[in-house]
Order: structure tokens, then C-alpha cells, then sequence
């Protein structure tokens, strides 16, 4: 049924717990992983030829970048190689993810999106806004959302 599926990450626990549910999914549809990272965009802000503290400058943060996107490609792709599963990786840098995950799956010609959600409430998702909610509304492939039992204790 599904031949190409997207899988991305954030690199966060959460997301690191459905990159496993996503492969086990490929894996028992006999198709081919597509780890997504997309790292955020360099975006410098100066006031007065003045480099804000904690702001790497360009150079600095290009090398981190591709140290970022490594890691995180490699993270799903052993847990792929694991599991018998084909994998690609790919990258897209933006300024929030949502609208690279979509470009993602449109440009590799995957036929879904397997992601998770971190499900946040209140302030934290005024301000942070569903990047599974915004995928769905504009991907033009089916989206599976995983998400995390709750424990009930």
C-alpha cells in the first residue's frame, strides 16, 4: 500500500520513540524509509554591526548544522539498517518545520508521512502551534500520527 515513508525527526525522545514505530510500520508494508531532519535556518540578527551573545556566527553554525543533520539522519537510518528496512536520508532547512516536511515528502515521492506529535497544551501550544496539525493541513499524502500512550497512574 505505502512504497515511501517519510520519516522525521526532531531529535527529542519523543520523536526518537516513533522513528522505531515508523520503521516497524515500513518494515510491515515492505517499504522504504525516508529519514527527514529539518535543523532551522541561520537567521543573524545585527543591531549596529553588533553579534548578539549565544549567536554563532555563520561559518560556526554551518558546521554545526551538518553536525546536527548527521546525527539525526544516522539515528534513523541504524535503527532502519536494524530492522531489514531500505533507507534514504534527506535534509531542508526552514525556518519552522512543518512546511519542509511537507516539500520533503513532495520532493523524495513519498506516499505518507509517519510523525509524531508532541500533543502540547495551552501556552505552550499557542506558542509552539501543532507542527503535526499544520503537516496534515497542507501535505498532499496521507499523514500517521503517532503518539505516545498516556500512563495512567
Amino acid at each position: 500500500m505505502f512504497r515511501r515513508i517519510l520519516v522525521p525527526t526532531d531529535g527529542s525522545e519523543l520523536s526518537k520513540k516513533a522513528v522505531r514505530e515508523g520503521v516497524a510500520f515500513a518494515q510491515a508494508m515492505k517499504a522504504t524509509v525516508v529519514g527527514f531532519y529539518s535543523p532551522e535556518d541561520y537567521q543573524a540578527f545585527l543591531a549596529n554591526e553588533y553579534l548578539p551573545p549565544g549567536l554563532v556566527p555563520k561559518p560556526n553554525y554551518q558546521a554545526k548544522l551538518k553536525e546536527a543533520v548527521d546525527a539525526n539522519l544516522a539515528s534513523i537510518e541504524t535503527v532502519a539498517t536494524a530492522a531489514g528496512v531500505p533507507y534514504e536520508g534527506f535534509s531542508l532547512p526552514a525556518a519552522t518545520p512543518w512546511p519542509a516536511i511537507v516539500e520533503a515528502a513532495k520532493e523524495m515521492g513519498c506516499d505518507l508521512i509517519f510523525m509524531a506529535s508532541h500533543a502540547r497544551k495551552g501556552i505552550a501550544g499557542l506558542l509552539k502551534g501543532s507542527q503535526a496539525a499544520q503537516v496534515m493541513t497542507h501535505s498532499g499524502v496521507p499523514v500517521l500520527v503517532w503518539r505516545e500512550e498516556a500512563s495512567h497512574a
